[in-house]
């Protein structure tokens, strides 16, 4: 059947065939830019003695003045430890004005005075155990018992087991509650906690009365130094409070929450009258901000407009902290600055310790008979 064959140009169709390989092979192709081609410069830190050494030195002469501005912030910073622990196993008064008085032992107080009224004389505290749990006449649970401290002021001083959301005054649920962060205190005879978890439960409630200057040297018989509860909280902390938890989007009544163990002394029953306000409560606030070191101390109260006159204070603590079952101690601590004064002299030794090494025997930068084939 050759009468119908037709002739073709073999070499066009090789020609248009080359042609669309090329252009498929251009569109593959990757751009001519420097990241596409690996043409980027590279840059590798060589560690010299001519750029360590400087580095150790400068490290060293910005935190030795650092460590030294904060341990010189610490000791400016008067300090009076009375540990009272054991008032309660002192012979009990039960008037005021029958008190008897024991002075504490040495073990048991301590004056960390700033550095100009280090060497004043101290006189020992005096304290006394009120015992008012048979006194009919005293009704308030929280003055049953008392620790009376008078202190001296040798010279002028100058001034993770939480719910963040019920903190917030939002519902939880007891299936919620029960077996979260606030385990083993979430619930309580079928009744959640409210604020639930160890910390809110551990918190330091004895309570303090202002310092009274017991000998003003005037007509006046005692001077209070008065003691402020606010401001000593960071701004923004009563943010993360409520008022009162019971209300929309909280719980429907007071009947579906309890107080925590340690606190039931203080709140017996919540009601619409008994109900602790944690958004103004700046104390509950700094307790609820945990420390990350066993020993330290939290701010109870601040006067920023009167100085600590000369004389004999006393203070009324009212025991309600549970001090015979646990052991704490708290102090202030310079901790921070120490560390930065102890790593600005690991830095001057290693610094020193190069420099001498440089000197006494220096190595020839890319000696290559140092390298491991080449030994």
């Amino acid at each position: 059947m050759g009468l119908f064959n037709r002739k073709t140009n073999r070499g066009d169709e090789s020609d248009e065939t080359t042609e669309v390989k090329k252009e498929k092979g251009g569109w593959r192709r990757p751009a001519n830019t420097a990241f596409k081609q690996q043409r980027l410069k590279a840059w590798q830190l060589i560690l010299t003695p001519k750029t360590v050494l400087p580095t150790l030195f400068i490290i060293a002469i910005v935190f030795a003045p650092i460590g030294g501005l904060l341990i010189w912030g610490s000791s400016m910073v008067s300090e009076i430890v009375l540990d009272y622990t054991q008032c309660e196993n002192l012979t009990p008064s039960s008037a005021n004005g029958s008190l008897s008085f024991s002075t504490m032992p040495s073990s048991q107080y301590s004056y960390k005075l700033r550095a100009a009224d280090a060497g004043k004389n101290i006189v020992p505290p005096t304290y006394a155990f009120l015992d008012n749990t048979n006194n009919a006449s005293v009704t308030d649970p929280l003055d049953k018992k008392q620790c009376i401290i008078q202190f001296n002021i040798p010279a002028d001083i100058d001034p993770s087991s939480l719910n963040s959301d019920q903190l917030k005054g939002k519902f939880e649920s007891n299936s919620t509650l029960s077996g979260g962060d606030c385990k083993p205190l979430d619930l309580l005879n079928g009744k959640a906690i409210y604020p639930c978890g160890l910390i809110a439960n551990s918190i330091f409630n004895d309570t303090f009365t202002s310092p009274v200057l017991q000998n003003p040297g005037s007509n006046v018989s005692s001077t209070t130094y008065e003691f402020s509860a606010k401001g000593i909280a960071w701004p923004g902390e009563a943010q993360k409070y409520t008022s009162n938890p019971v209300g929309p989007g909280g719980y429907n009544s007071y009947d579906d929450i309890v107080p925590p163990p340690n606190w039931q002394l203080r709140y017996p029953t919540y009601n619409a009258s008994n109900m602790p306000d944690l958004k103004n409560d700046e104390r509950f606030q700094n307790w609820m901000r945990t420390a990350g070191l066993p020993t330290f101390t939290k701010l109870y109260g601040r006067n920023d407009n009167d100085k600590m006159t000369v004389g004999t204070y006393q203070i009324i603590v009212g025991l309600i902290y549970r001090h015979l079952d646990c052991v704490m101690d708290r102090g202030k601590n310079a901790f921070l600055g120490w560390a930065y004064v102890g790593a600005a002299a690991v830095f001057i030794l290693l610094a020193i310790a190069g420099t001498a090494r440089h000197l006494i025997k220096p190595r020839r930068l890319g000696d290559m008979s140092l390298l491991s084939w080449n030994r």
